[in-house]
């Protein structure tokens, strides 16, 4: 699973920003089922900023965000994330070089769909 958390923030405030989102990054690395993070901005548009993180599984993200650090250090900052879908789940993956393998949906199917 994706969690892609995008921001906007002023140049005035990177620093403070950046600082921040280590200690998030941080708390949400120490947390079971997390599998890889990254803080990144845009090379076009410096005021748009990316926290993305995988995890094993959507259960292992939600419980995450119920650890004291989190809520001490992620919670606050993903508050200020835009207010849009954040949660993805993979549906295919290749390797480089490789085959591209495709993933079932975990996503219940609603009945009439």
């Amino acid at each position: 699973m994706l969690v892609i958390n995008r921001f906007v923030v002023e140049e005035a405030d990177a620093a403070d920003f950046t600082a921040r989102a280590h200690a998030a990054l941080a708390a949400l690395a120490a947390r079971p089922g997390y599998l890889a993070g990254r803080l990144t901005r845009a090379l076009d548009a410096p005021e748009s900023w990316c926290l993305v993180t995988e995890w094993e599984s959507v259960g292992s993200y939600r419980r995450a965000l119920g650890g004291f650090d989190v809520k001490l250090h992620a919670t606050p900052l993903l508050a200020r994330s835009l207010d849009e879908p954040s949660a993805y789940e993979a549906l295919a993956a290749a390797e480089p070089g490789g085959q591209v393998a495709a993933f079932a949906s975990d996503r219940a199917v609603r009945p009439g769909r």
